[in-house]
């Protein structure tokens, strides 16, 4: 992954703020909307991952998970980008946008390899979890869930070729269930399982084998942000959180709509991000500028991060557990140490 390459400066914050100094990824110009990794590379003794990064700016960029150094800017897009996933072994990008389209990238070279036309907004992109996959679900405005066979593209934005209209085939997963927006999806570790949430308010479970829901879970609140986990003691099968409202819901990984933890805070939150195995989650909100850090069990703050200017809208853990990234209306990302002794550039 080497089309571009430059080192990030660090943050410089006010003694005391914080127990551990955050590192900062500038490069975007507008309101971070989403951050996420790629899974843990196996490199012998040491972590190698990936993230990226999704914007207003229209510019999702791709960076190393455990330093933050810039890798690339995926050029393209003419809206603001929603949503960006890495597959399993980040060769392969996704991102939804405000012009309409999903498309999915090379990380090695940033060329566009798929160009999807949606009749409106995408809100959010999921790959299944495997090694360069072949397929994708979108959702967004258009109030659909859709699976492309990246496999049958034709005549499309391939190989960064923009010589006519893509092709590649979708089908609709649960037509007519969305009565709003789709604004997160999900892939479980279970390949034939989707999760969407939705703006009217339901968390859904989808099986690909029957492509109808399989559990519905309504929540009290406009879901903000839903994702894939650390899973509680480590299970691989990972936690499902959810942001809405006051409220932060955490589902089973491995049992479709099967709730372990309802929260109820006093603030609105607009983004979290759970370590099953620490039992500690972080959460963002959208009324104030920090960072959150909670006792799972006991639902108590233990820890404020304090460092971004805008309201933090995104969070996510590594897939190892040693860190988590924020995202933030101040258009910049933050990279917090999550373990004791050195990691990555804190030494």
């Amino acid at each position: 992954m080497d089309f571009a390459f430059t080192r990030q400066d660090e943050t410089k914050v006010a003694p005391g703020t914080t127990k551990i100094l955050p590192l900062t990824c500038h490069g975007h110009s507008r309101p971070i909307t989403h951050v996420s990794f790629s899974s843990l590379l196996s490199t012998g003794s040491t972590s190698q991952y990936y993230m990226i990064s999704a914007c207003k700016d229209s510019n999702p960029m791709l960076r190393d998970g455990v330093t933050g150094d810039w890798i690339g800017t995926f050029i393209g897009h003419k809206g603001a980008v929603w949503s960006a996933r890495l597959c399993e072994d980040a060769t392969l990008a996704a991102t939804g946008s405000a012009d309409f389209s999903a498309r999915v990238w090379d990380t090695y070279t940033g060329e566009t390899l798929h160009s999807l036309q949606h009749n409106h907004i995408v809100r959010a992109v999921a790959f299944p979890p495997q090694d360069r996959p072949q397929i994708l679900a979108t959702g967004g405005m258009e109030k659909k869930l859709r699976i492309y066979d990246l496999s049958r593209a034709s005549n499309g934005t391939t190989n960064g070729a923009s010589n006519g209209a893509d092709t590649t085939p979708s089908y609709e997963i649960g037509a007519g269930d969305h009565t709003a927006a789709i604004k997160s999806i999900i892939w479980l570790r279970d390949p034939n399982i989707v999760t969407t949430a939705s703006d009217d308010k339901n968390i859904r479970w989808y099986d690909l084998r029957a492509q109808t829901a399989i559990a519905t879970h309504p929540v009290d609140g406009l879901p903000i942000s839903c994702e894939l986990n650390i899973g509680l003691g480590g299970n691989p099968e990972g936690v499902v959180s959810v942001a809405a409202g006051k409220n932060v819901y955490v589902f089973d990984g491995a049992r479709p709509g099967q709730l372990m933890k309802h929260i109820k805070t006093e603030r609105d939150v607009a983004s979290v991000a759970v370590n099953g195995e620490a039992r500690r989650f972080v959460t963002g909100s959208p009324n104030d500028t920090w960072v959150h850090l909670w006792d799972l069990d006991a639902e108590e703050q233990l820890e404020t991060g304090r460092g971004h200017h805008g309201p933090v809208w995104t969070t996510c853990f590594s897939p190892d557990g040693k860190m988590y990234a924020t995202g933030s209306e101040d258009g910049t990302v933050k990279l917090w140490k999550f373990t004791n002794g050195a990691y990555g550039l804190w030494r």
